[in-house]
């Protein structure tokens, strides 16, 4: 939530005076990454299984990639503080598809679309005040801070 809130912070400050487009995105479930190396050895085997066969939610990291770079190249992604996600947002269970691909559940495959942000995200009073927390923890400035953020 807090690295969505960034993003939108981020928005809110500097997207109108550099037309930057600041989003965020959910790749899908990435279930064999090193993400869960501190599991037990039985889950790190067990839920990308699970994913890909019982969800359908897996996604594997090349078509993550994939999704990365569909969101900083596309030109249907050019929209400012948006939420991306593919496949209907994880609201069903994962079913084979007939290329045999799991879908649903926001796993593999599935078209990009424009996902709504949860009301923590939208909380532009606790963004705000994250934002300055996150600066006075890394020792940012004032004068540190571009010009733009001046006009917020």
């Amino acid at each position: 939530v807090c690295n969505m809130m960034t993003v939108s912070e981020l928005h809110r400050r500097y997207h109108d005076s550099t037309g930057i487009a600041f989003s965020s995105m959910y790749p899908g479930c990435i279930a064999d990454t090193p993400l869960f190396r501190e599991k037990r050895p039985w889950f790190r085997k067990a839920f990308p299984w699970f994913m890909k066969y019982v969800t359908g939610g897996y996604v594997g990291m090349e078509e993550a990639g994939e999704r990365l770079a569909q969101v900083v190249d596309d030109p249907e992604c050019t929209k400012s503080d948006v939420y991306w996600s593919w496949n209907g947002g994880a609201q069903q269970v994962g079913r084979w598809s007939p290329d045999g691909k799991p879908r649903g559940a926001g796993g593999s495959g599935g078209e990009i679309f424009e996902n709504a942000q949860s009301d923590a995200v939208r909380d532009r009073e606790t963004a705000a005040k994250m934002w300055e927390l996150s600066a006075k923890a890394v020792g940012l400035t004032d004068k540190d801070k571009p010009k733009a953020a001046e006009s917020s």
